[in-house]
């Protein structure tokens, strides 16, 4: 749905920020701005301000950011549509209307919610009626109570083919209805309708709004053919971009920061009932990109639970495979395995709420997940098996679409390669062989002179990688713009700025054009700093960089920044560049001296200034203070 945006903005206007905050987040007034504890992140001191004059909200610890539409969406885990109906709602603003045609759409849609509804309520009564006995005493043998059932809406499907034709037609509700939202099945032989789900315990299916849009029957008889069996496809229900429980969940998973995946309706019921109330599961098939998608907006790195069998280990490589293409900054999973014949129904009835959090605190990372599944059944005792499980291990991680986090795998896996095949010097067992010193798997040689042999070195080192120069770049272009957008900064750092040797084309002139400008006495006000450089013949270069969309997350920059904001940003830019520069001179030096003498001396010295070098890229916060993250600079 499209807004204008004269209404979003009066939308806007009818609220303060610091308000709607304000309902989530204990604030307190310092000066022209709202300080408190950042919703989005865990932490004990406040680094969570709001600005209601600039309409914005910025966090110095994690760097979220943005309008009262952004904090709505992303505390209350709504799409940016709802958030907006919603804000209208509360402001008493009618939302503009859409097109004939779309409400028509809209208005059919209404119509078949109200379809679901009326067979959910049917189903329930039927469960707790004489004809619903034995479904009902099966799910209160499970141990399911009276709540939990009207939480769930739990229903019953008799045994009889036109039970439920009948009790809707009778309600006024068409068959074609029932057949558009997969109730019924219409033979194509021309033979009568009839009900999809019989004898079967009725699992309703929300979306997430928690409007039933289709069910899941599981079998009462032994005879049954499928033990469960879902809904069809309809134009409201899509298997593949819904998760079982959603509608709950999404709240739940806010409060906790996490959500976890499981295999069926009653893992997740029997979780909710005692308290772990942020499950959902997938509807009968290996999670899909869309159902991922959704996972991510509930929590970073939502955890998946897997039966401890085989089976299980197979279903998650299946998970593993299907998210390595989509892993983003800050995006992951994280895996369950259950201890054998258990899974979280079993587990957590007998045990408790304790023994599923406990599992959580220890679900293991997918970097982990995936280096088992890759290596766990590996033989390398040979110099080709070692050449082809880095083969595979590589070609693996060469599906991860986003650059910085296939470079920070490929990164760590090397490390891993180097530390499995150093391990067969000590080894002697069949599959890991005995090697010497000289001839060490993982080990790289020299030829005389001095020249590599082997592509180890060559393939960990990020000493002039894009990585390391896309860190140095962004940091000289921040420094850069903040002097040209706040020229007064120059009063202070002069000494500074003219010491820095900039490696992006282009800044060492307007570094020098600076430096001239205030000997020659030049105002240091910032449409006379630009006049004096478009004199100087630097307007591509100028432009490039005022114009350069990447540094719009570096607020303190850009001109509307206030002096004393753009000041502190500066000197903890400029002390991130000398420790940044200082750590990329340490491992330079370290691989340097690798490549002259490659001792285990050397080695464990190159591995530690990679290591310092990688945490820069990790989002390590430096003793300063200050983060860079993700390509995105930020304050703690």
């Amino acid at each position: 749905m499209a807004f204008s945006p004269q209404f979003l903005e009066e939308l806007k206007q009818r609220f303060t920020l610091s308000d709607v905050v304000g309902r989530q987040v204990k604030l307190v007034l310092r000066g022209r701005e709202h300080h408190g504890l950042c919703p989005f992140h865990n932490e004990k001191t406040p680094s969570f301000t709001v600005n209601d004059q600039k309409e914005f909200y910025h966090c110095f610890g994690c760097g979220a950011h943005g309008s009262v539409f952004d904090f709505v969406m992303n505390t209350q885990g709504l799409t940016f549509p709802e958030t907006i109906e919603m804000l209208a709602a509360e402001a008493g603003m009618e939302v503009p209307k859409q097109s004939r045609e779309q409400q028509e759409r809209e208005k059919k849609r209404a119509t078949l919610y109200e379809v679901m509804d009326a067979v959910s309520s049917w189903y329930q009564a039927q469960l707790i009626g004489q004809i619903g006995r034995s479904a009902f005493d099966y799910i209160k043998g499970r141990g399911l109570t009276d709540e939990t059932l009207k939480r769930f809406g739990l229903g019953y499907a008799p045994n009889n083919r036109s039970a439920l034709k009948e009790a809707m037609l009778a309600r006024g509700i068409g068959e074609d209805q029932l057949i558009e939202t997969g109730m019924l099945i219409k033979p194509d032989d021309g033979r009568p309708s009839y009900d999809r789900f019989r004898d079967r315990l009725m699992f309703p299916i929300t979306d997430r709004k928690g409007q039933t849009i289709a069910f899941g029957g599981r079998a009462l008889s032994k005879d049954a053919k499928a033990k469960y069996l879902n809904s069809p496809e309809t134009t409201l229900f899509h298997k593949g971009a819904t998760l079982y429980n959603w509608a709950n969940a999404r709240a739940a998973s806010y409060d906790a920061g996490q959500v976890m995946v499981v295999e069926g309706y009653m893992d997740v019921i029997a979780l909710d009932q005692f308290g772990v109330k942020y499950a959902v599961a997938p509807l009968g098939t290996a999670l899909t990109e869309d159902q991922i998608g959704h996972l991510w907006h509930m929590a970073d790195e939502p955890i998946l639970s897997f039966d401890g069998d085989n089976a299980g280990v197979r279903a998650a490589n299946r998970a593993l495979e299907r998210a390595l293409p989509l892993l983003k900054p800050g995006k992951s999973l994280r895996f369950i395995m259950m201890p054998e014949g258990d899974d979280p129904d079993t587990l957590v009835q007998r045990e408790g709420k304790q023994a599923i959090e406990g599992m959580i605190d220890k679900a293991d990372p997918l970097v982990n997940m995936l280096w088992k599944a890759l290596t766990g059944a590996a033989s390398y005792d040979t110099p080709e098996r070692r050449a082809g499980l880095e083969k595979t291990i590589f070609g693996k991680l060469s599906v991860i679409e986003d650059e910085n986090v296939k470079k920070l795998y490929q990164s760590e896996y090397r490390n891993r390669i180097f530390k499995l095949f150093r391990g067969e010097q000590s080894g002697g067992s069949s599959r890991k062989g005995s090697y010497g010193k000289q001839g060490g798997a993982g080990m790289v040689r020299r030829k005389s002179g001095g020249r590599l042999a082997t592509g180890l070195l060559a393939s960990t080192s990020i000493g002039r990688s894009r990585g390391e120069s896309a860190i140095c770049e962004r940091l000289e272009r921040v420094m850069m713009l903040t002097l040209v957008n706040h020229p007064e900064i120059l009063v202070k750092h002069e000494e500074h700025v003219a010491t820095l040797r900039f490696t992006v084309p282009g800044l060492d002139a307007i570094r020098d054009a600076l430096i001239e400008q205030v000997n020659d006495d030049v105002p240091l006000e910032r449409e006379a700093v630009k006049t004096y450089l478009h004199e100087r013949g630097l307007t591509n270069s100028l432009g490039t960089l005022t114009r350069d969309e990447t540094l719009k997350d570096d607020w303190f920059a850009w001109p509307e920044a206030a002096l004393a904001d753009a000041l502190t940003g500066f000197e903890h830019v400029y002390k991130r560049f000398q420790y940044v520069t200082a750590a990329r001179d340490a491992y330079r030096q370290a691989e340097a001296e690798y490549a002259a003498d490659m001792t285990e001396e050397n080695h464990a010295r190159f591995v530690a200034a990679q290591e310092a070098y990688r945490a820069l890229e990790d989002k390590e916060v430096d003793k300063e203070g200050y983060r860079l993250e993700s390509g995105r600079i930020s304050f703690v």
